[in-house]
């Protein structure tokens, strides 16, 4: 039987991609295609705007996910508060890939992880989970290296650092025992002194069309080491978000937050 997906900002780039590889897919079924209240594409067919046929239109009606499996969200920020309520009045598993989110609302992602499995991952690319894998060890082995964390991405990004930066932060940071928010430094200008051996560098270049890059380096004396990955195709996002609803609407997942490292099994 085929696993029953909805997805939560269906017009966007991630919401089309997603659709596309639906439609390939023997074992995925779309059932439910969201997007925003005042969108101008509501009632245009979702697999049509992919460029894949017909596969239902594109609808307001968050509560349309009451005939999911498993909800997909690749949507904004603000949007997350009416489909959290959804969630929760349905018990549906959520794969969350919305960005941006405030202190609060990451509170309130965690309250309804109480109740129902939910996955955010900042950057659903199998690579991005491995390279997260790699940063924490690397930072472990070699703590005595500076950190600094180099990220870029298209020109139209509205947000910085992205969400893959922040994880990469918390993901050397934490086998150090340190705040990352009390020790980033969001680049550097003027006569800023000496660097402070455990602050962690962070800086956002945009520009042209780069679906995405990111970079730690660990610079010791004489030697640095450099990881990095670089996104030449966004449908590898999708494809990873996809594993992770396969993953997350197993029968067996108990209520929780987890993320690509559970998914991997890393």
């Amino acid at each position: 039987m085929a696993l029953k997906v909805a997805i939560h900002g269906a017009s966007g780039r991630m919401g089309r991609s997603l659709i596309q590889l639906i439609h390939s897919a023997s074992d995925l079924e779309l059932v439910a295609a969201i997007d925003s209240h005042d969108s101008p594409l509501l009632g245009r067919d979702a697999g049509e705007l992919a460029g894949v046929g017909a596969m239902g239109p594109l609808t307001a009606h968050v509560e349309a996910i009451a005939d999911a499996d498993v909800v997909i969200d690749f949507s904004l920020a603000s949007a997350l508060e009416g489909l959290l309520q959804y969630v929760l009045r349905f018990e549906r598993p959520l794969v969350l890939g919305t960005t941006g989110l405030s202190p609060a609302q990451w509170a309130r992602v965690d309250d309804a992880a109480r109740l129902v499995p939910l996955i955010a991952a900042p950057n659903y690319s199998t690579g991005v989970a491995v390279l997260y894998h790699l940063a924490e060890r690397a930072s472990a082995l070699l703590a005595d290296f500076d950190l600094e964390i180099v990220e870029m991405h298209h020109r139209h990004k509205v947000d910085a650092p992205s969400g893959t930066a922040l994880g990469l932060l918390e993901a050397v940071a934490r086998p150090r025992g340190i705040d990352p928010k009390e020790h980033a430094v969001y680049g550097r200008e003027g006569h800023p002194g000496a660097r402070k051996a455990d602050e962690i560098g962070v800086v956002a270049l945009r520009g042209g069309d780069v679906i995405g890059e990111h970079t730690l380096l660990l610079a010791g004396g004489g030697e640095r080491l450099e990881l990095t990955h670089r996104a030449g195709d966004r449908s590898l996002f999708a494809r990873g978000a996809l594993r992770a609803a396969r993953w997350l609407a197993a029968p067996d997942k108990r209520p929780g937050r987890y993320g690509m490292k559970e998914v991997l099994g890393l």
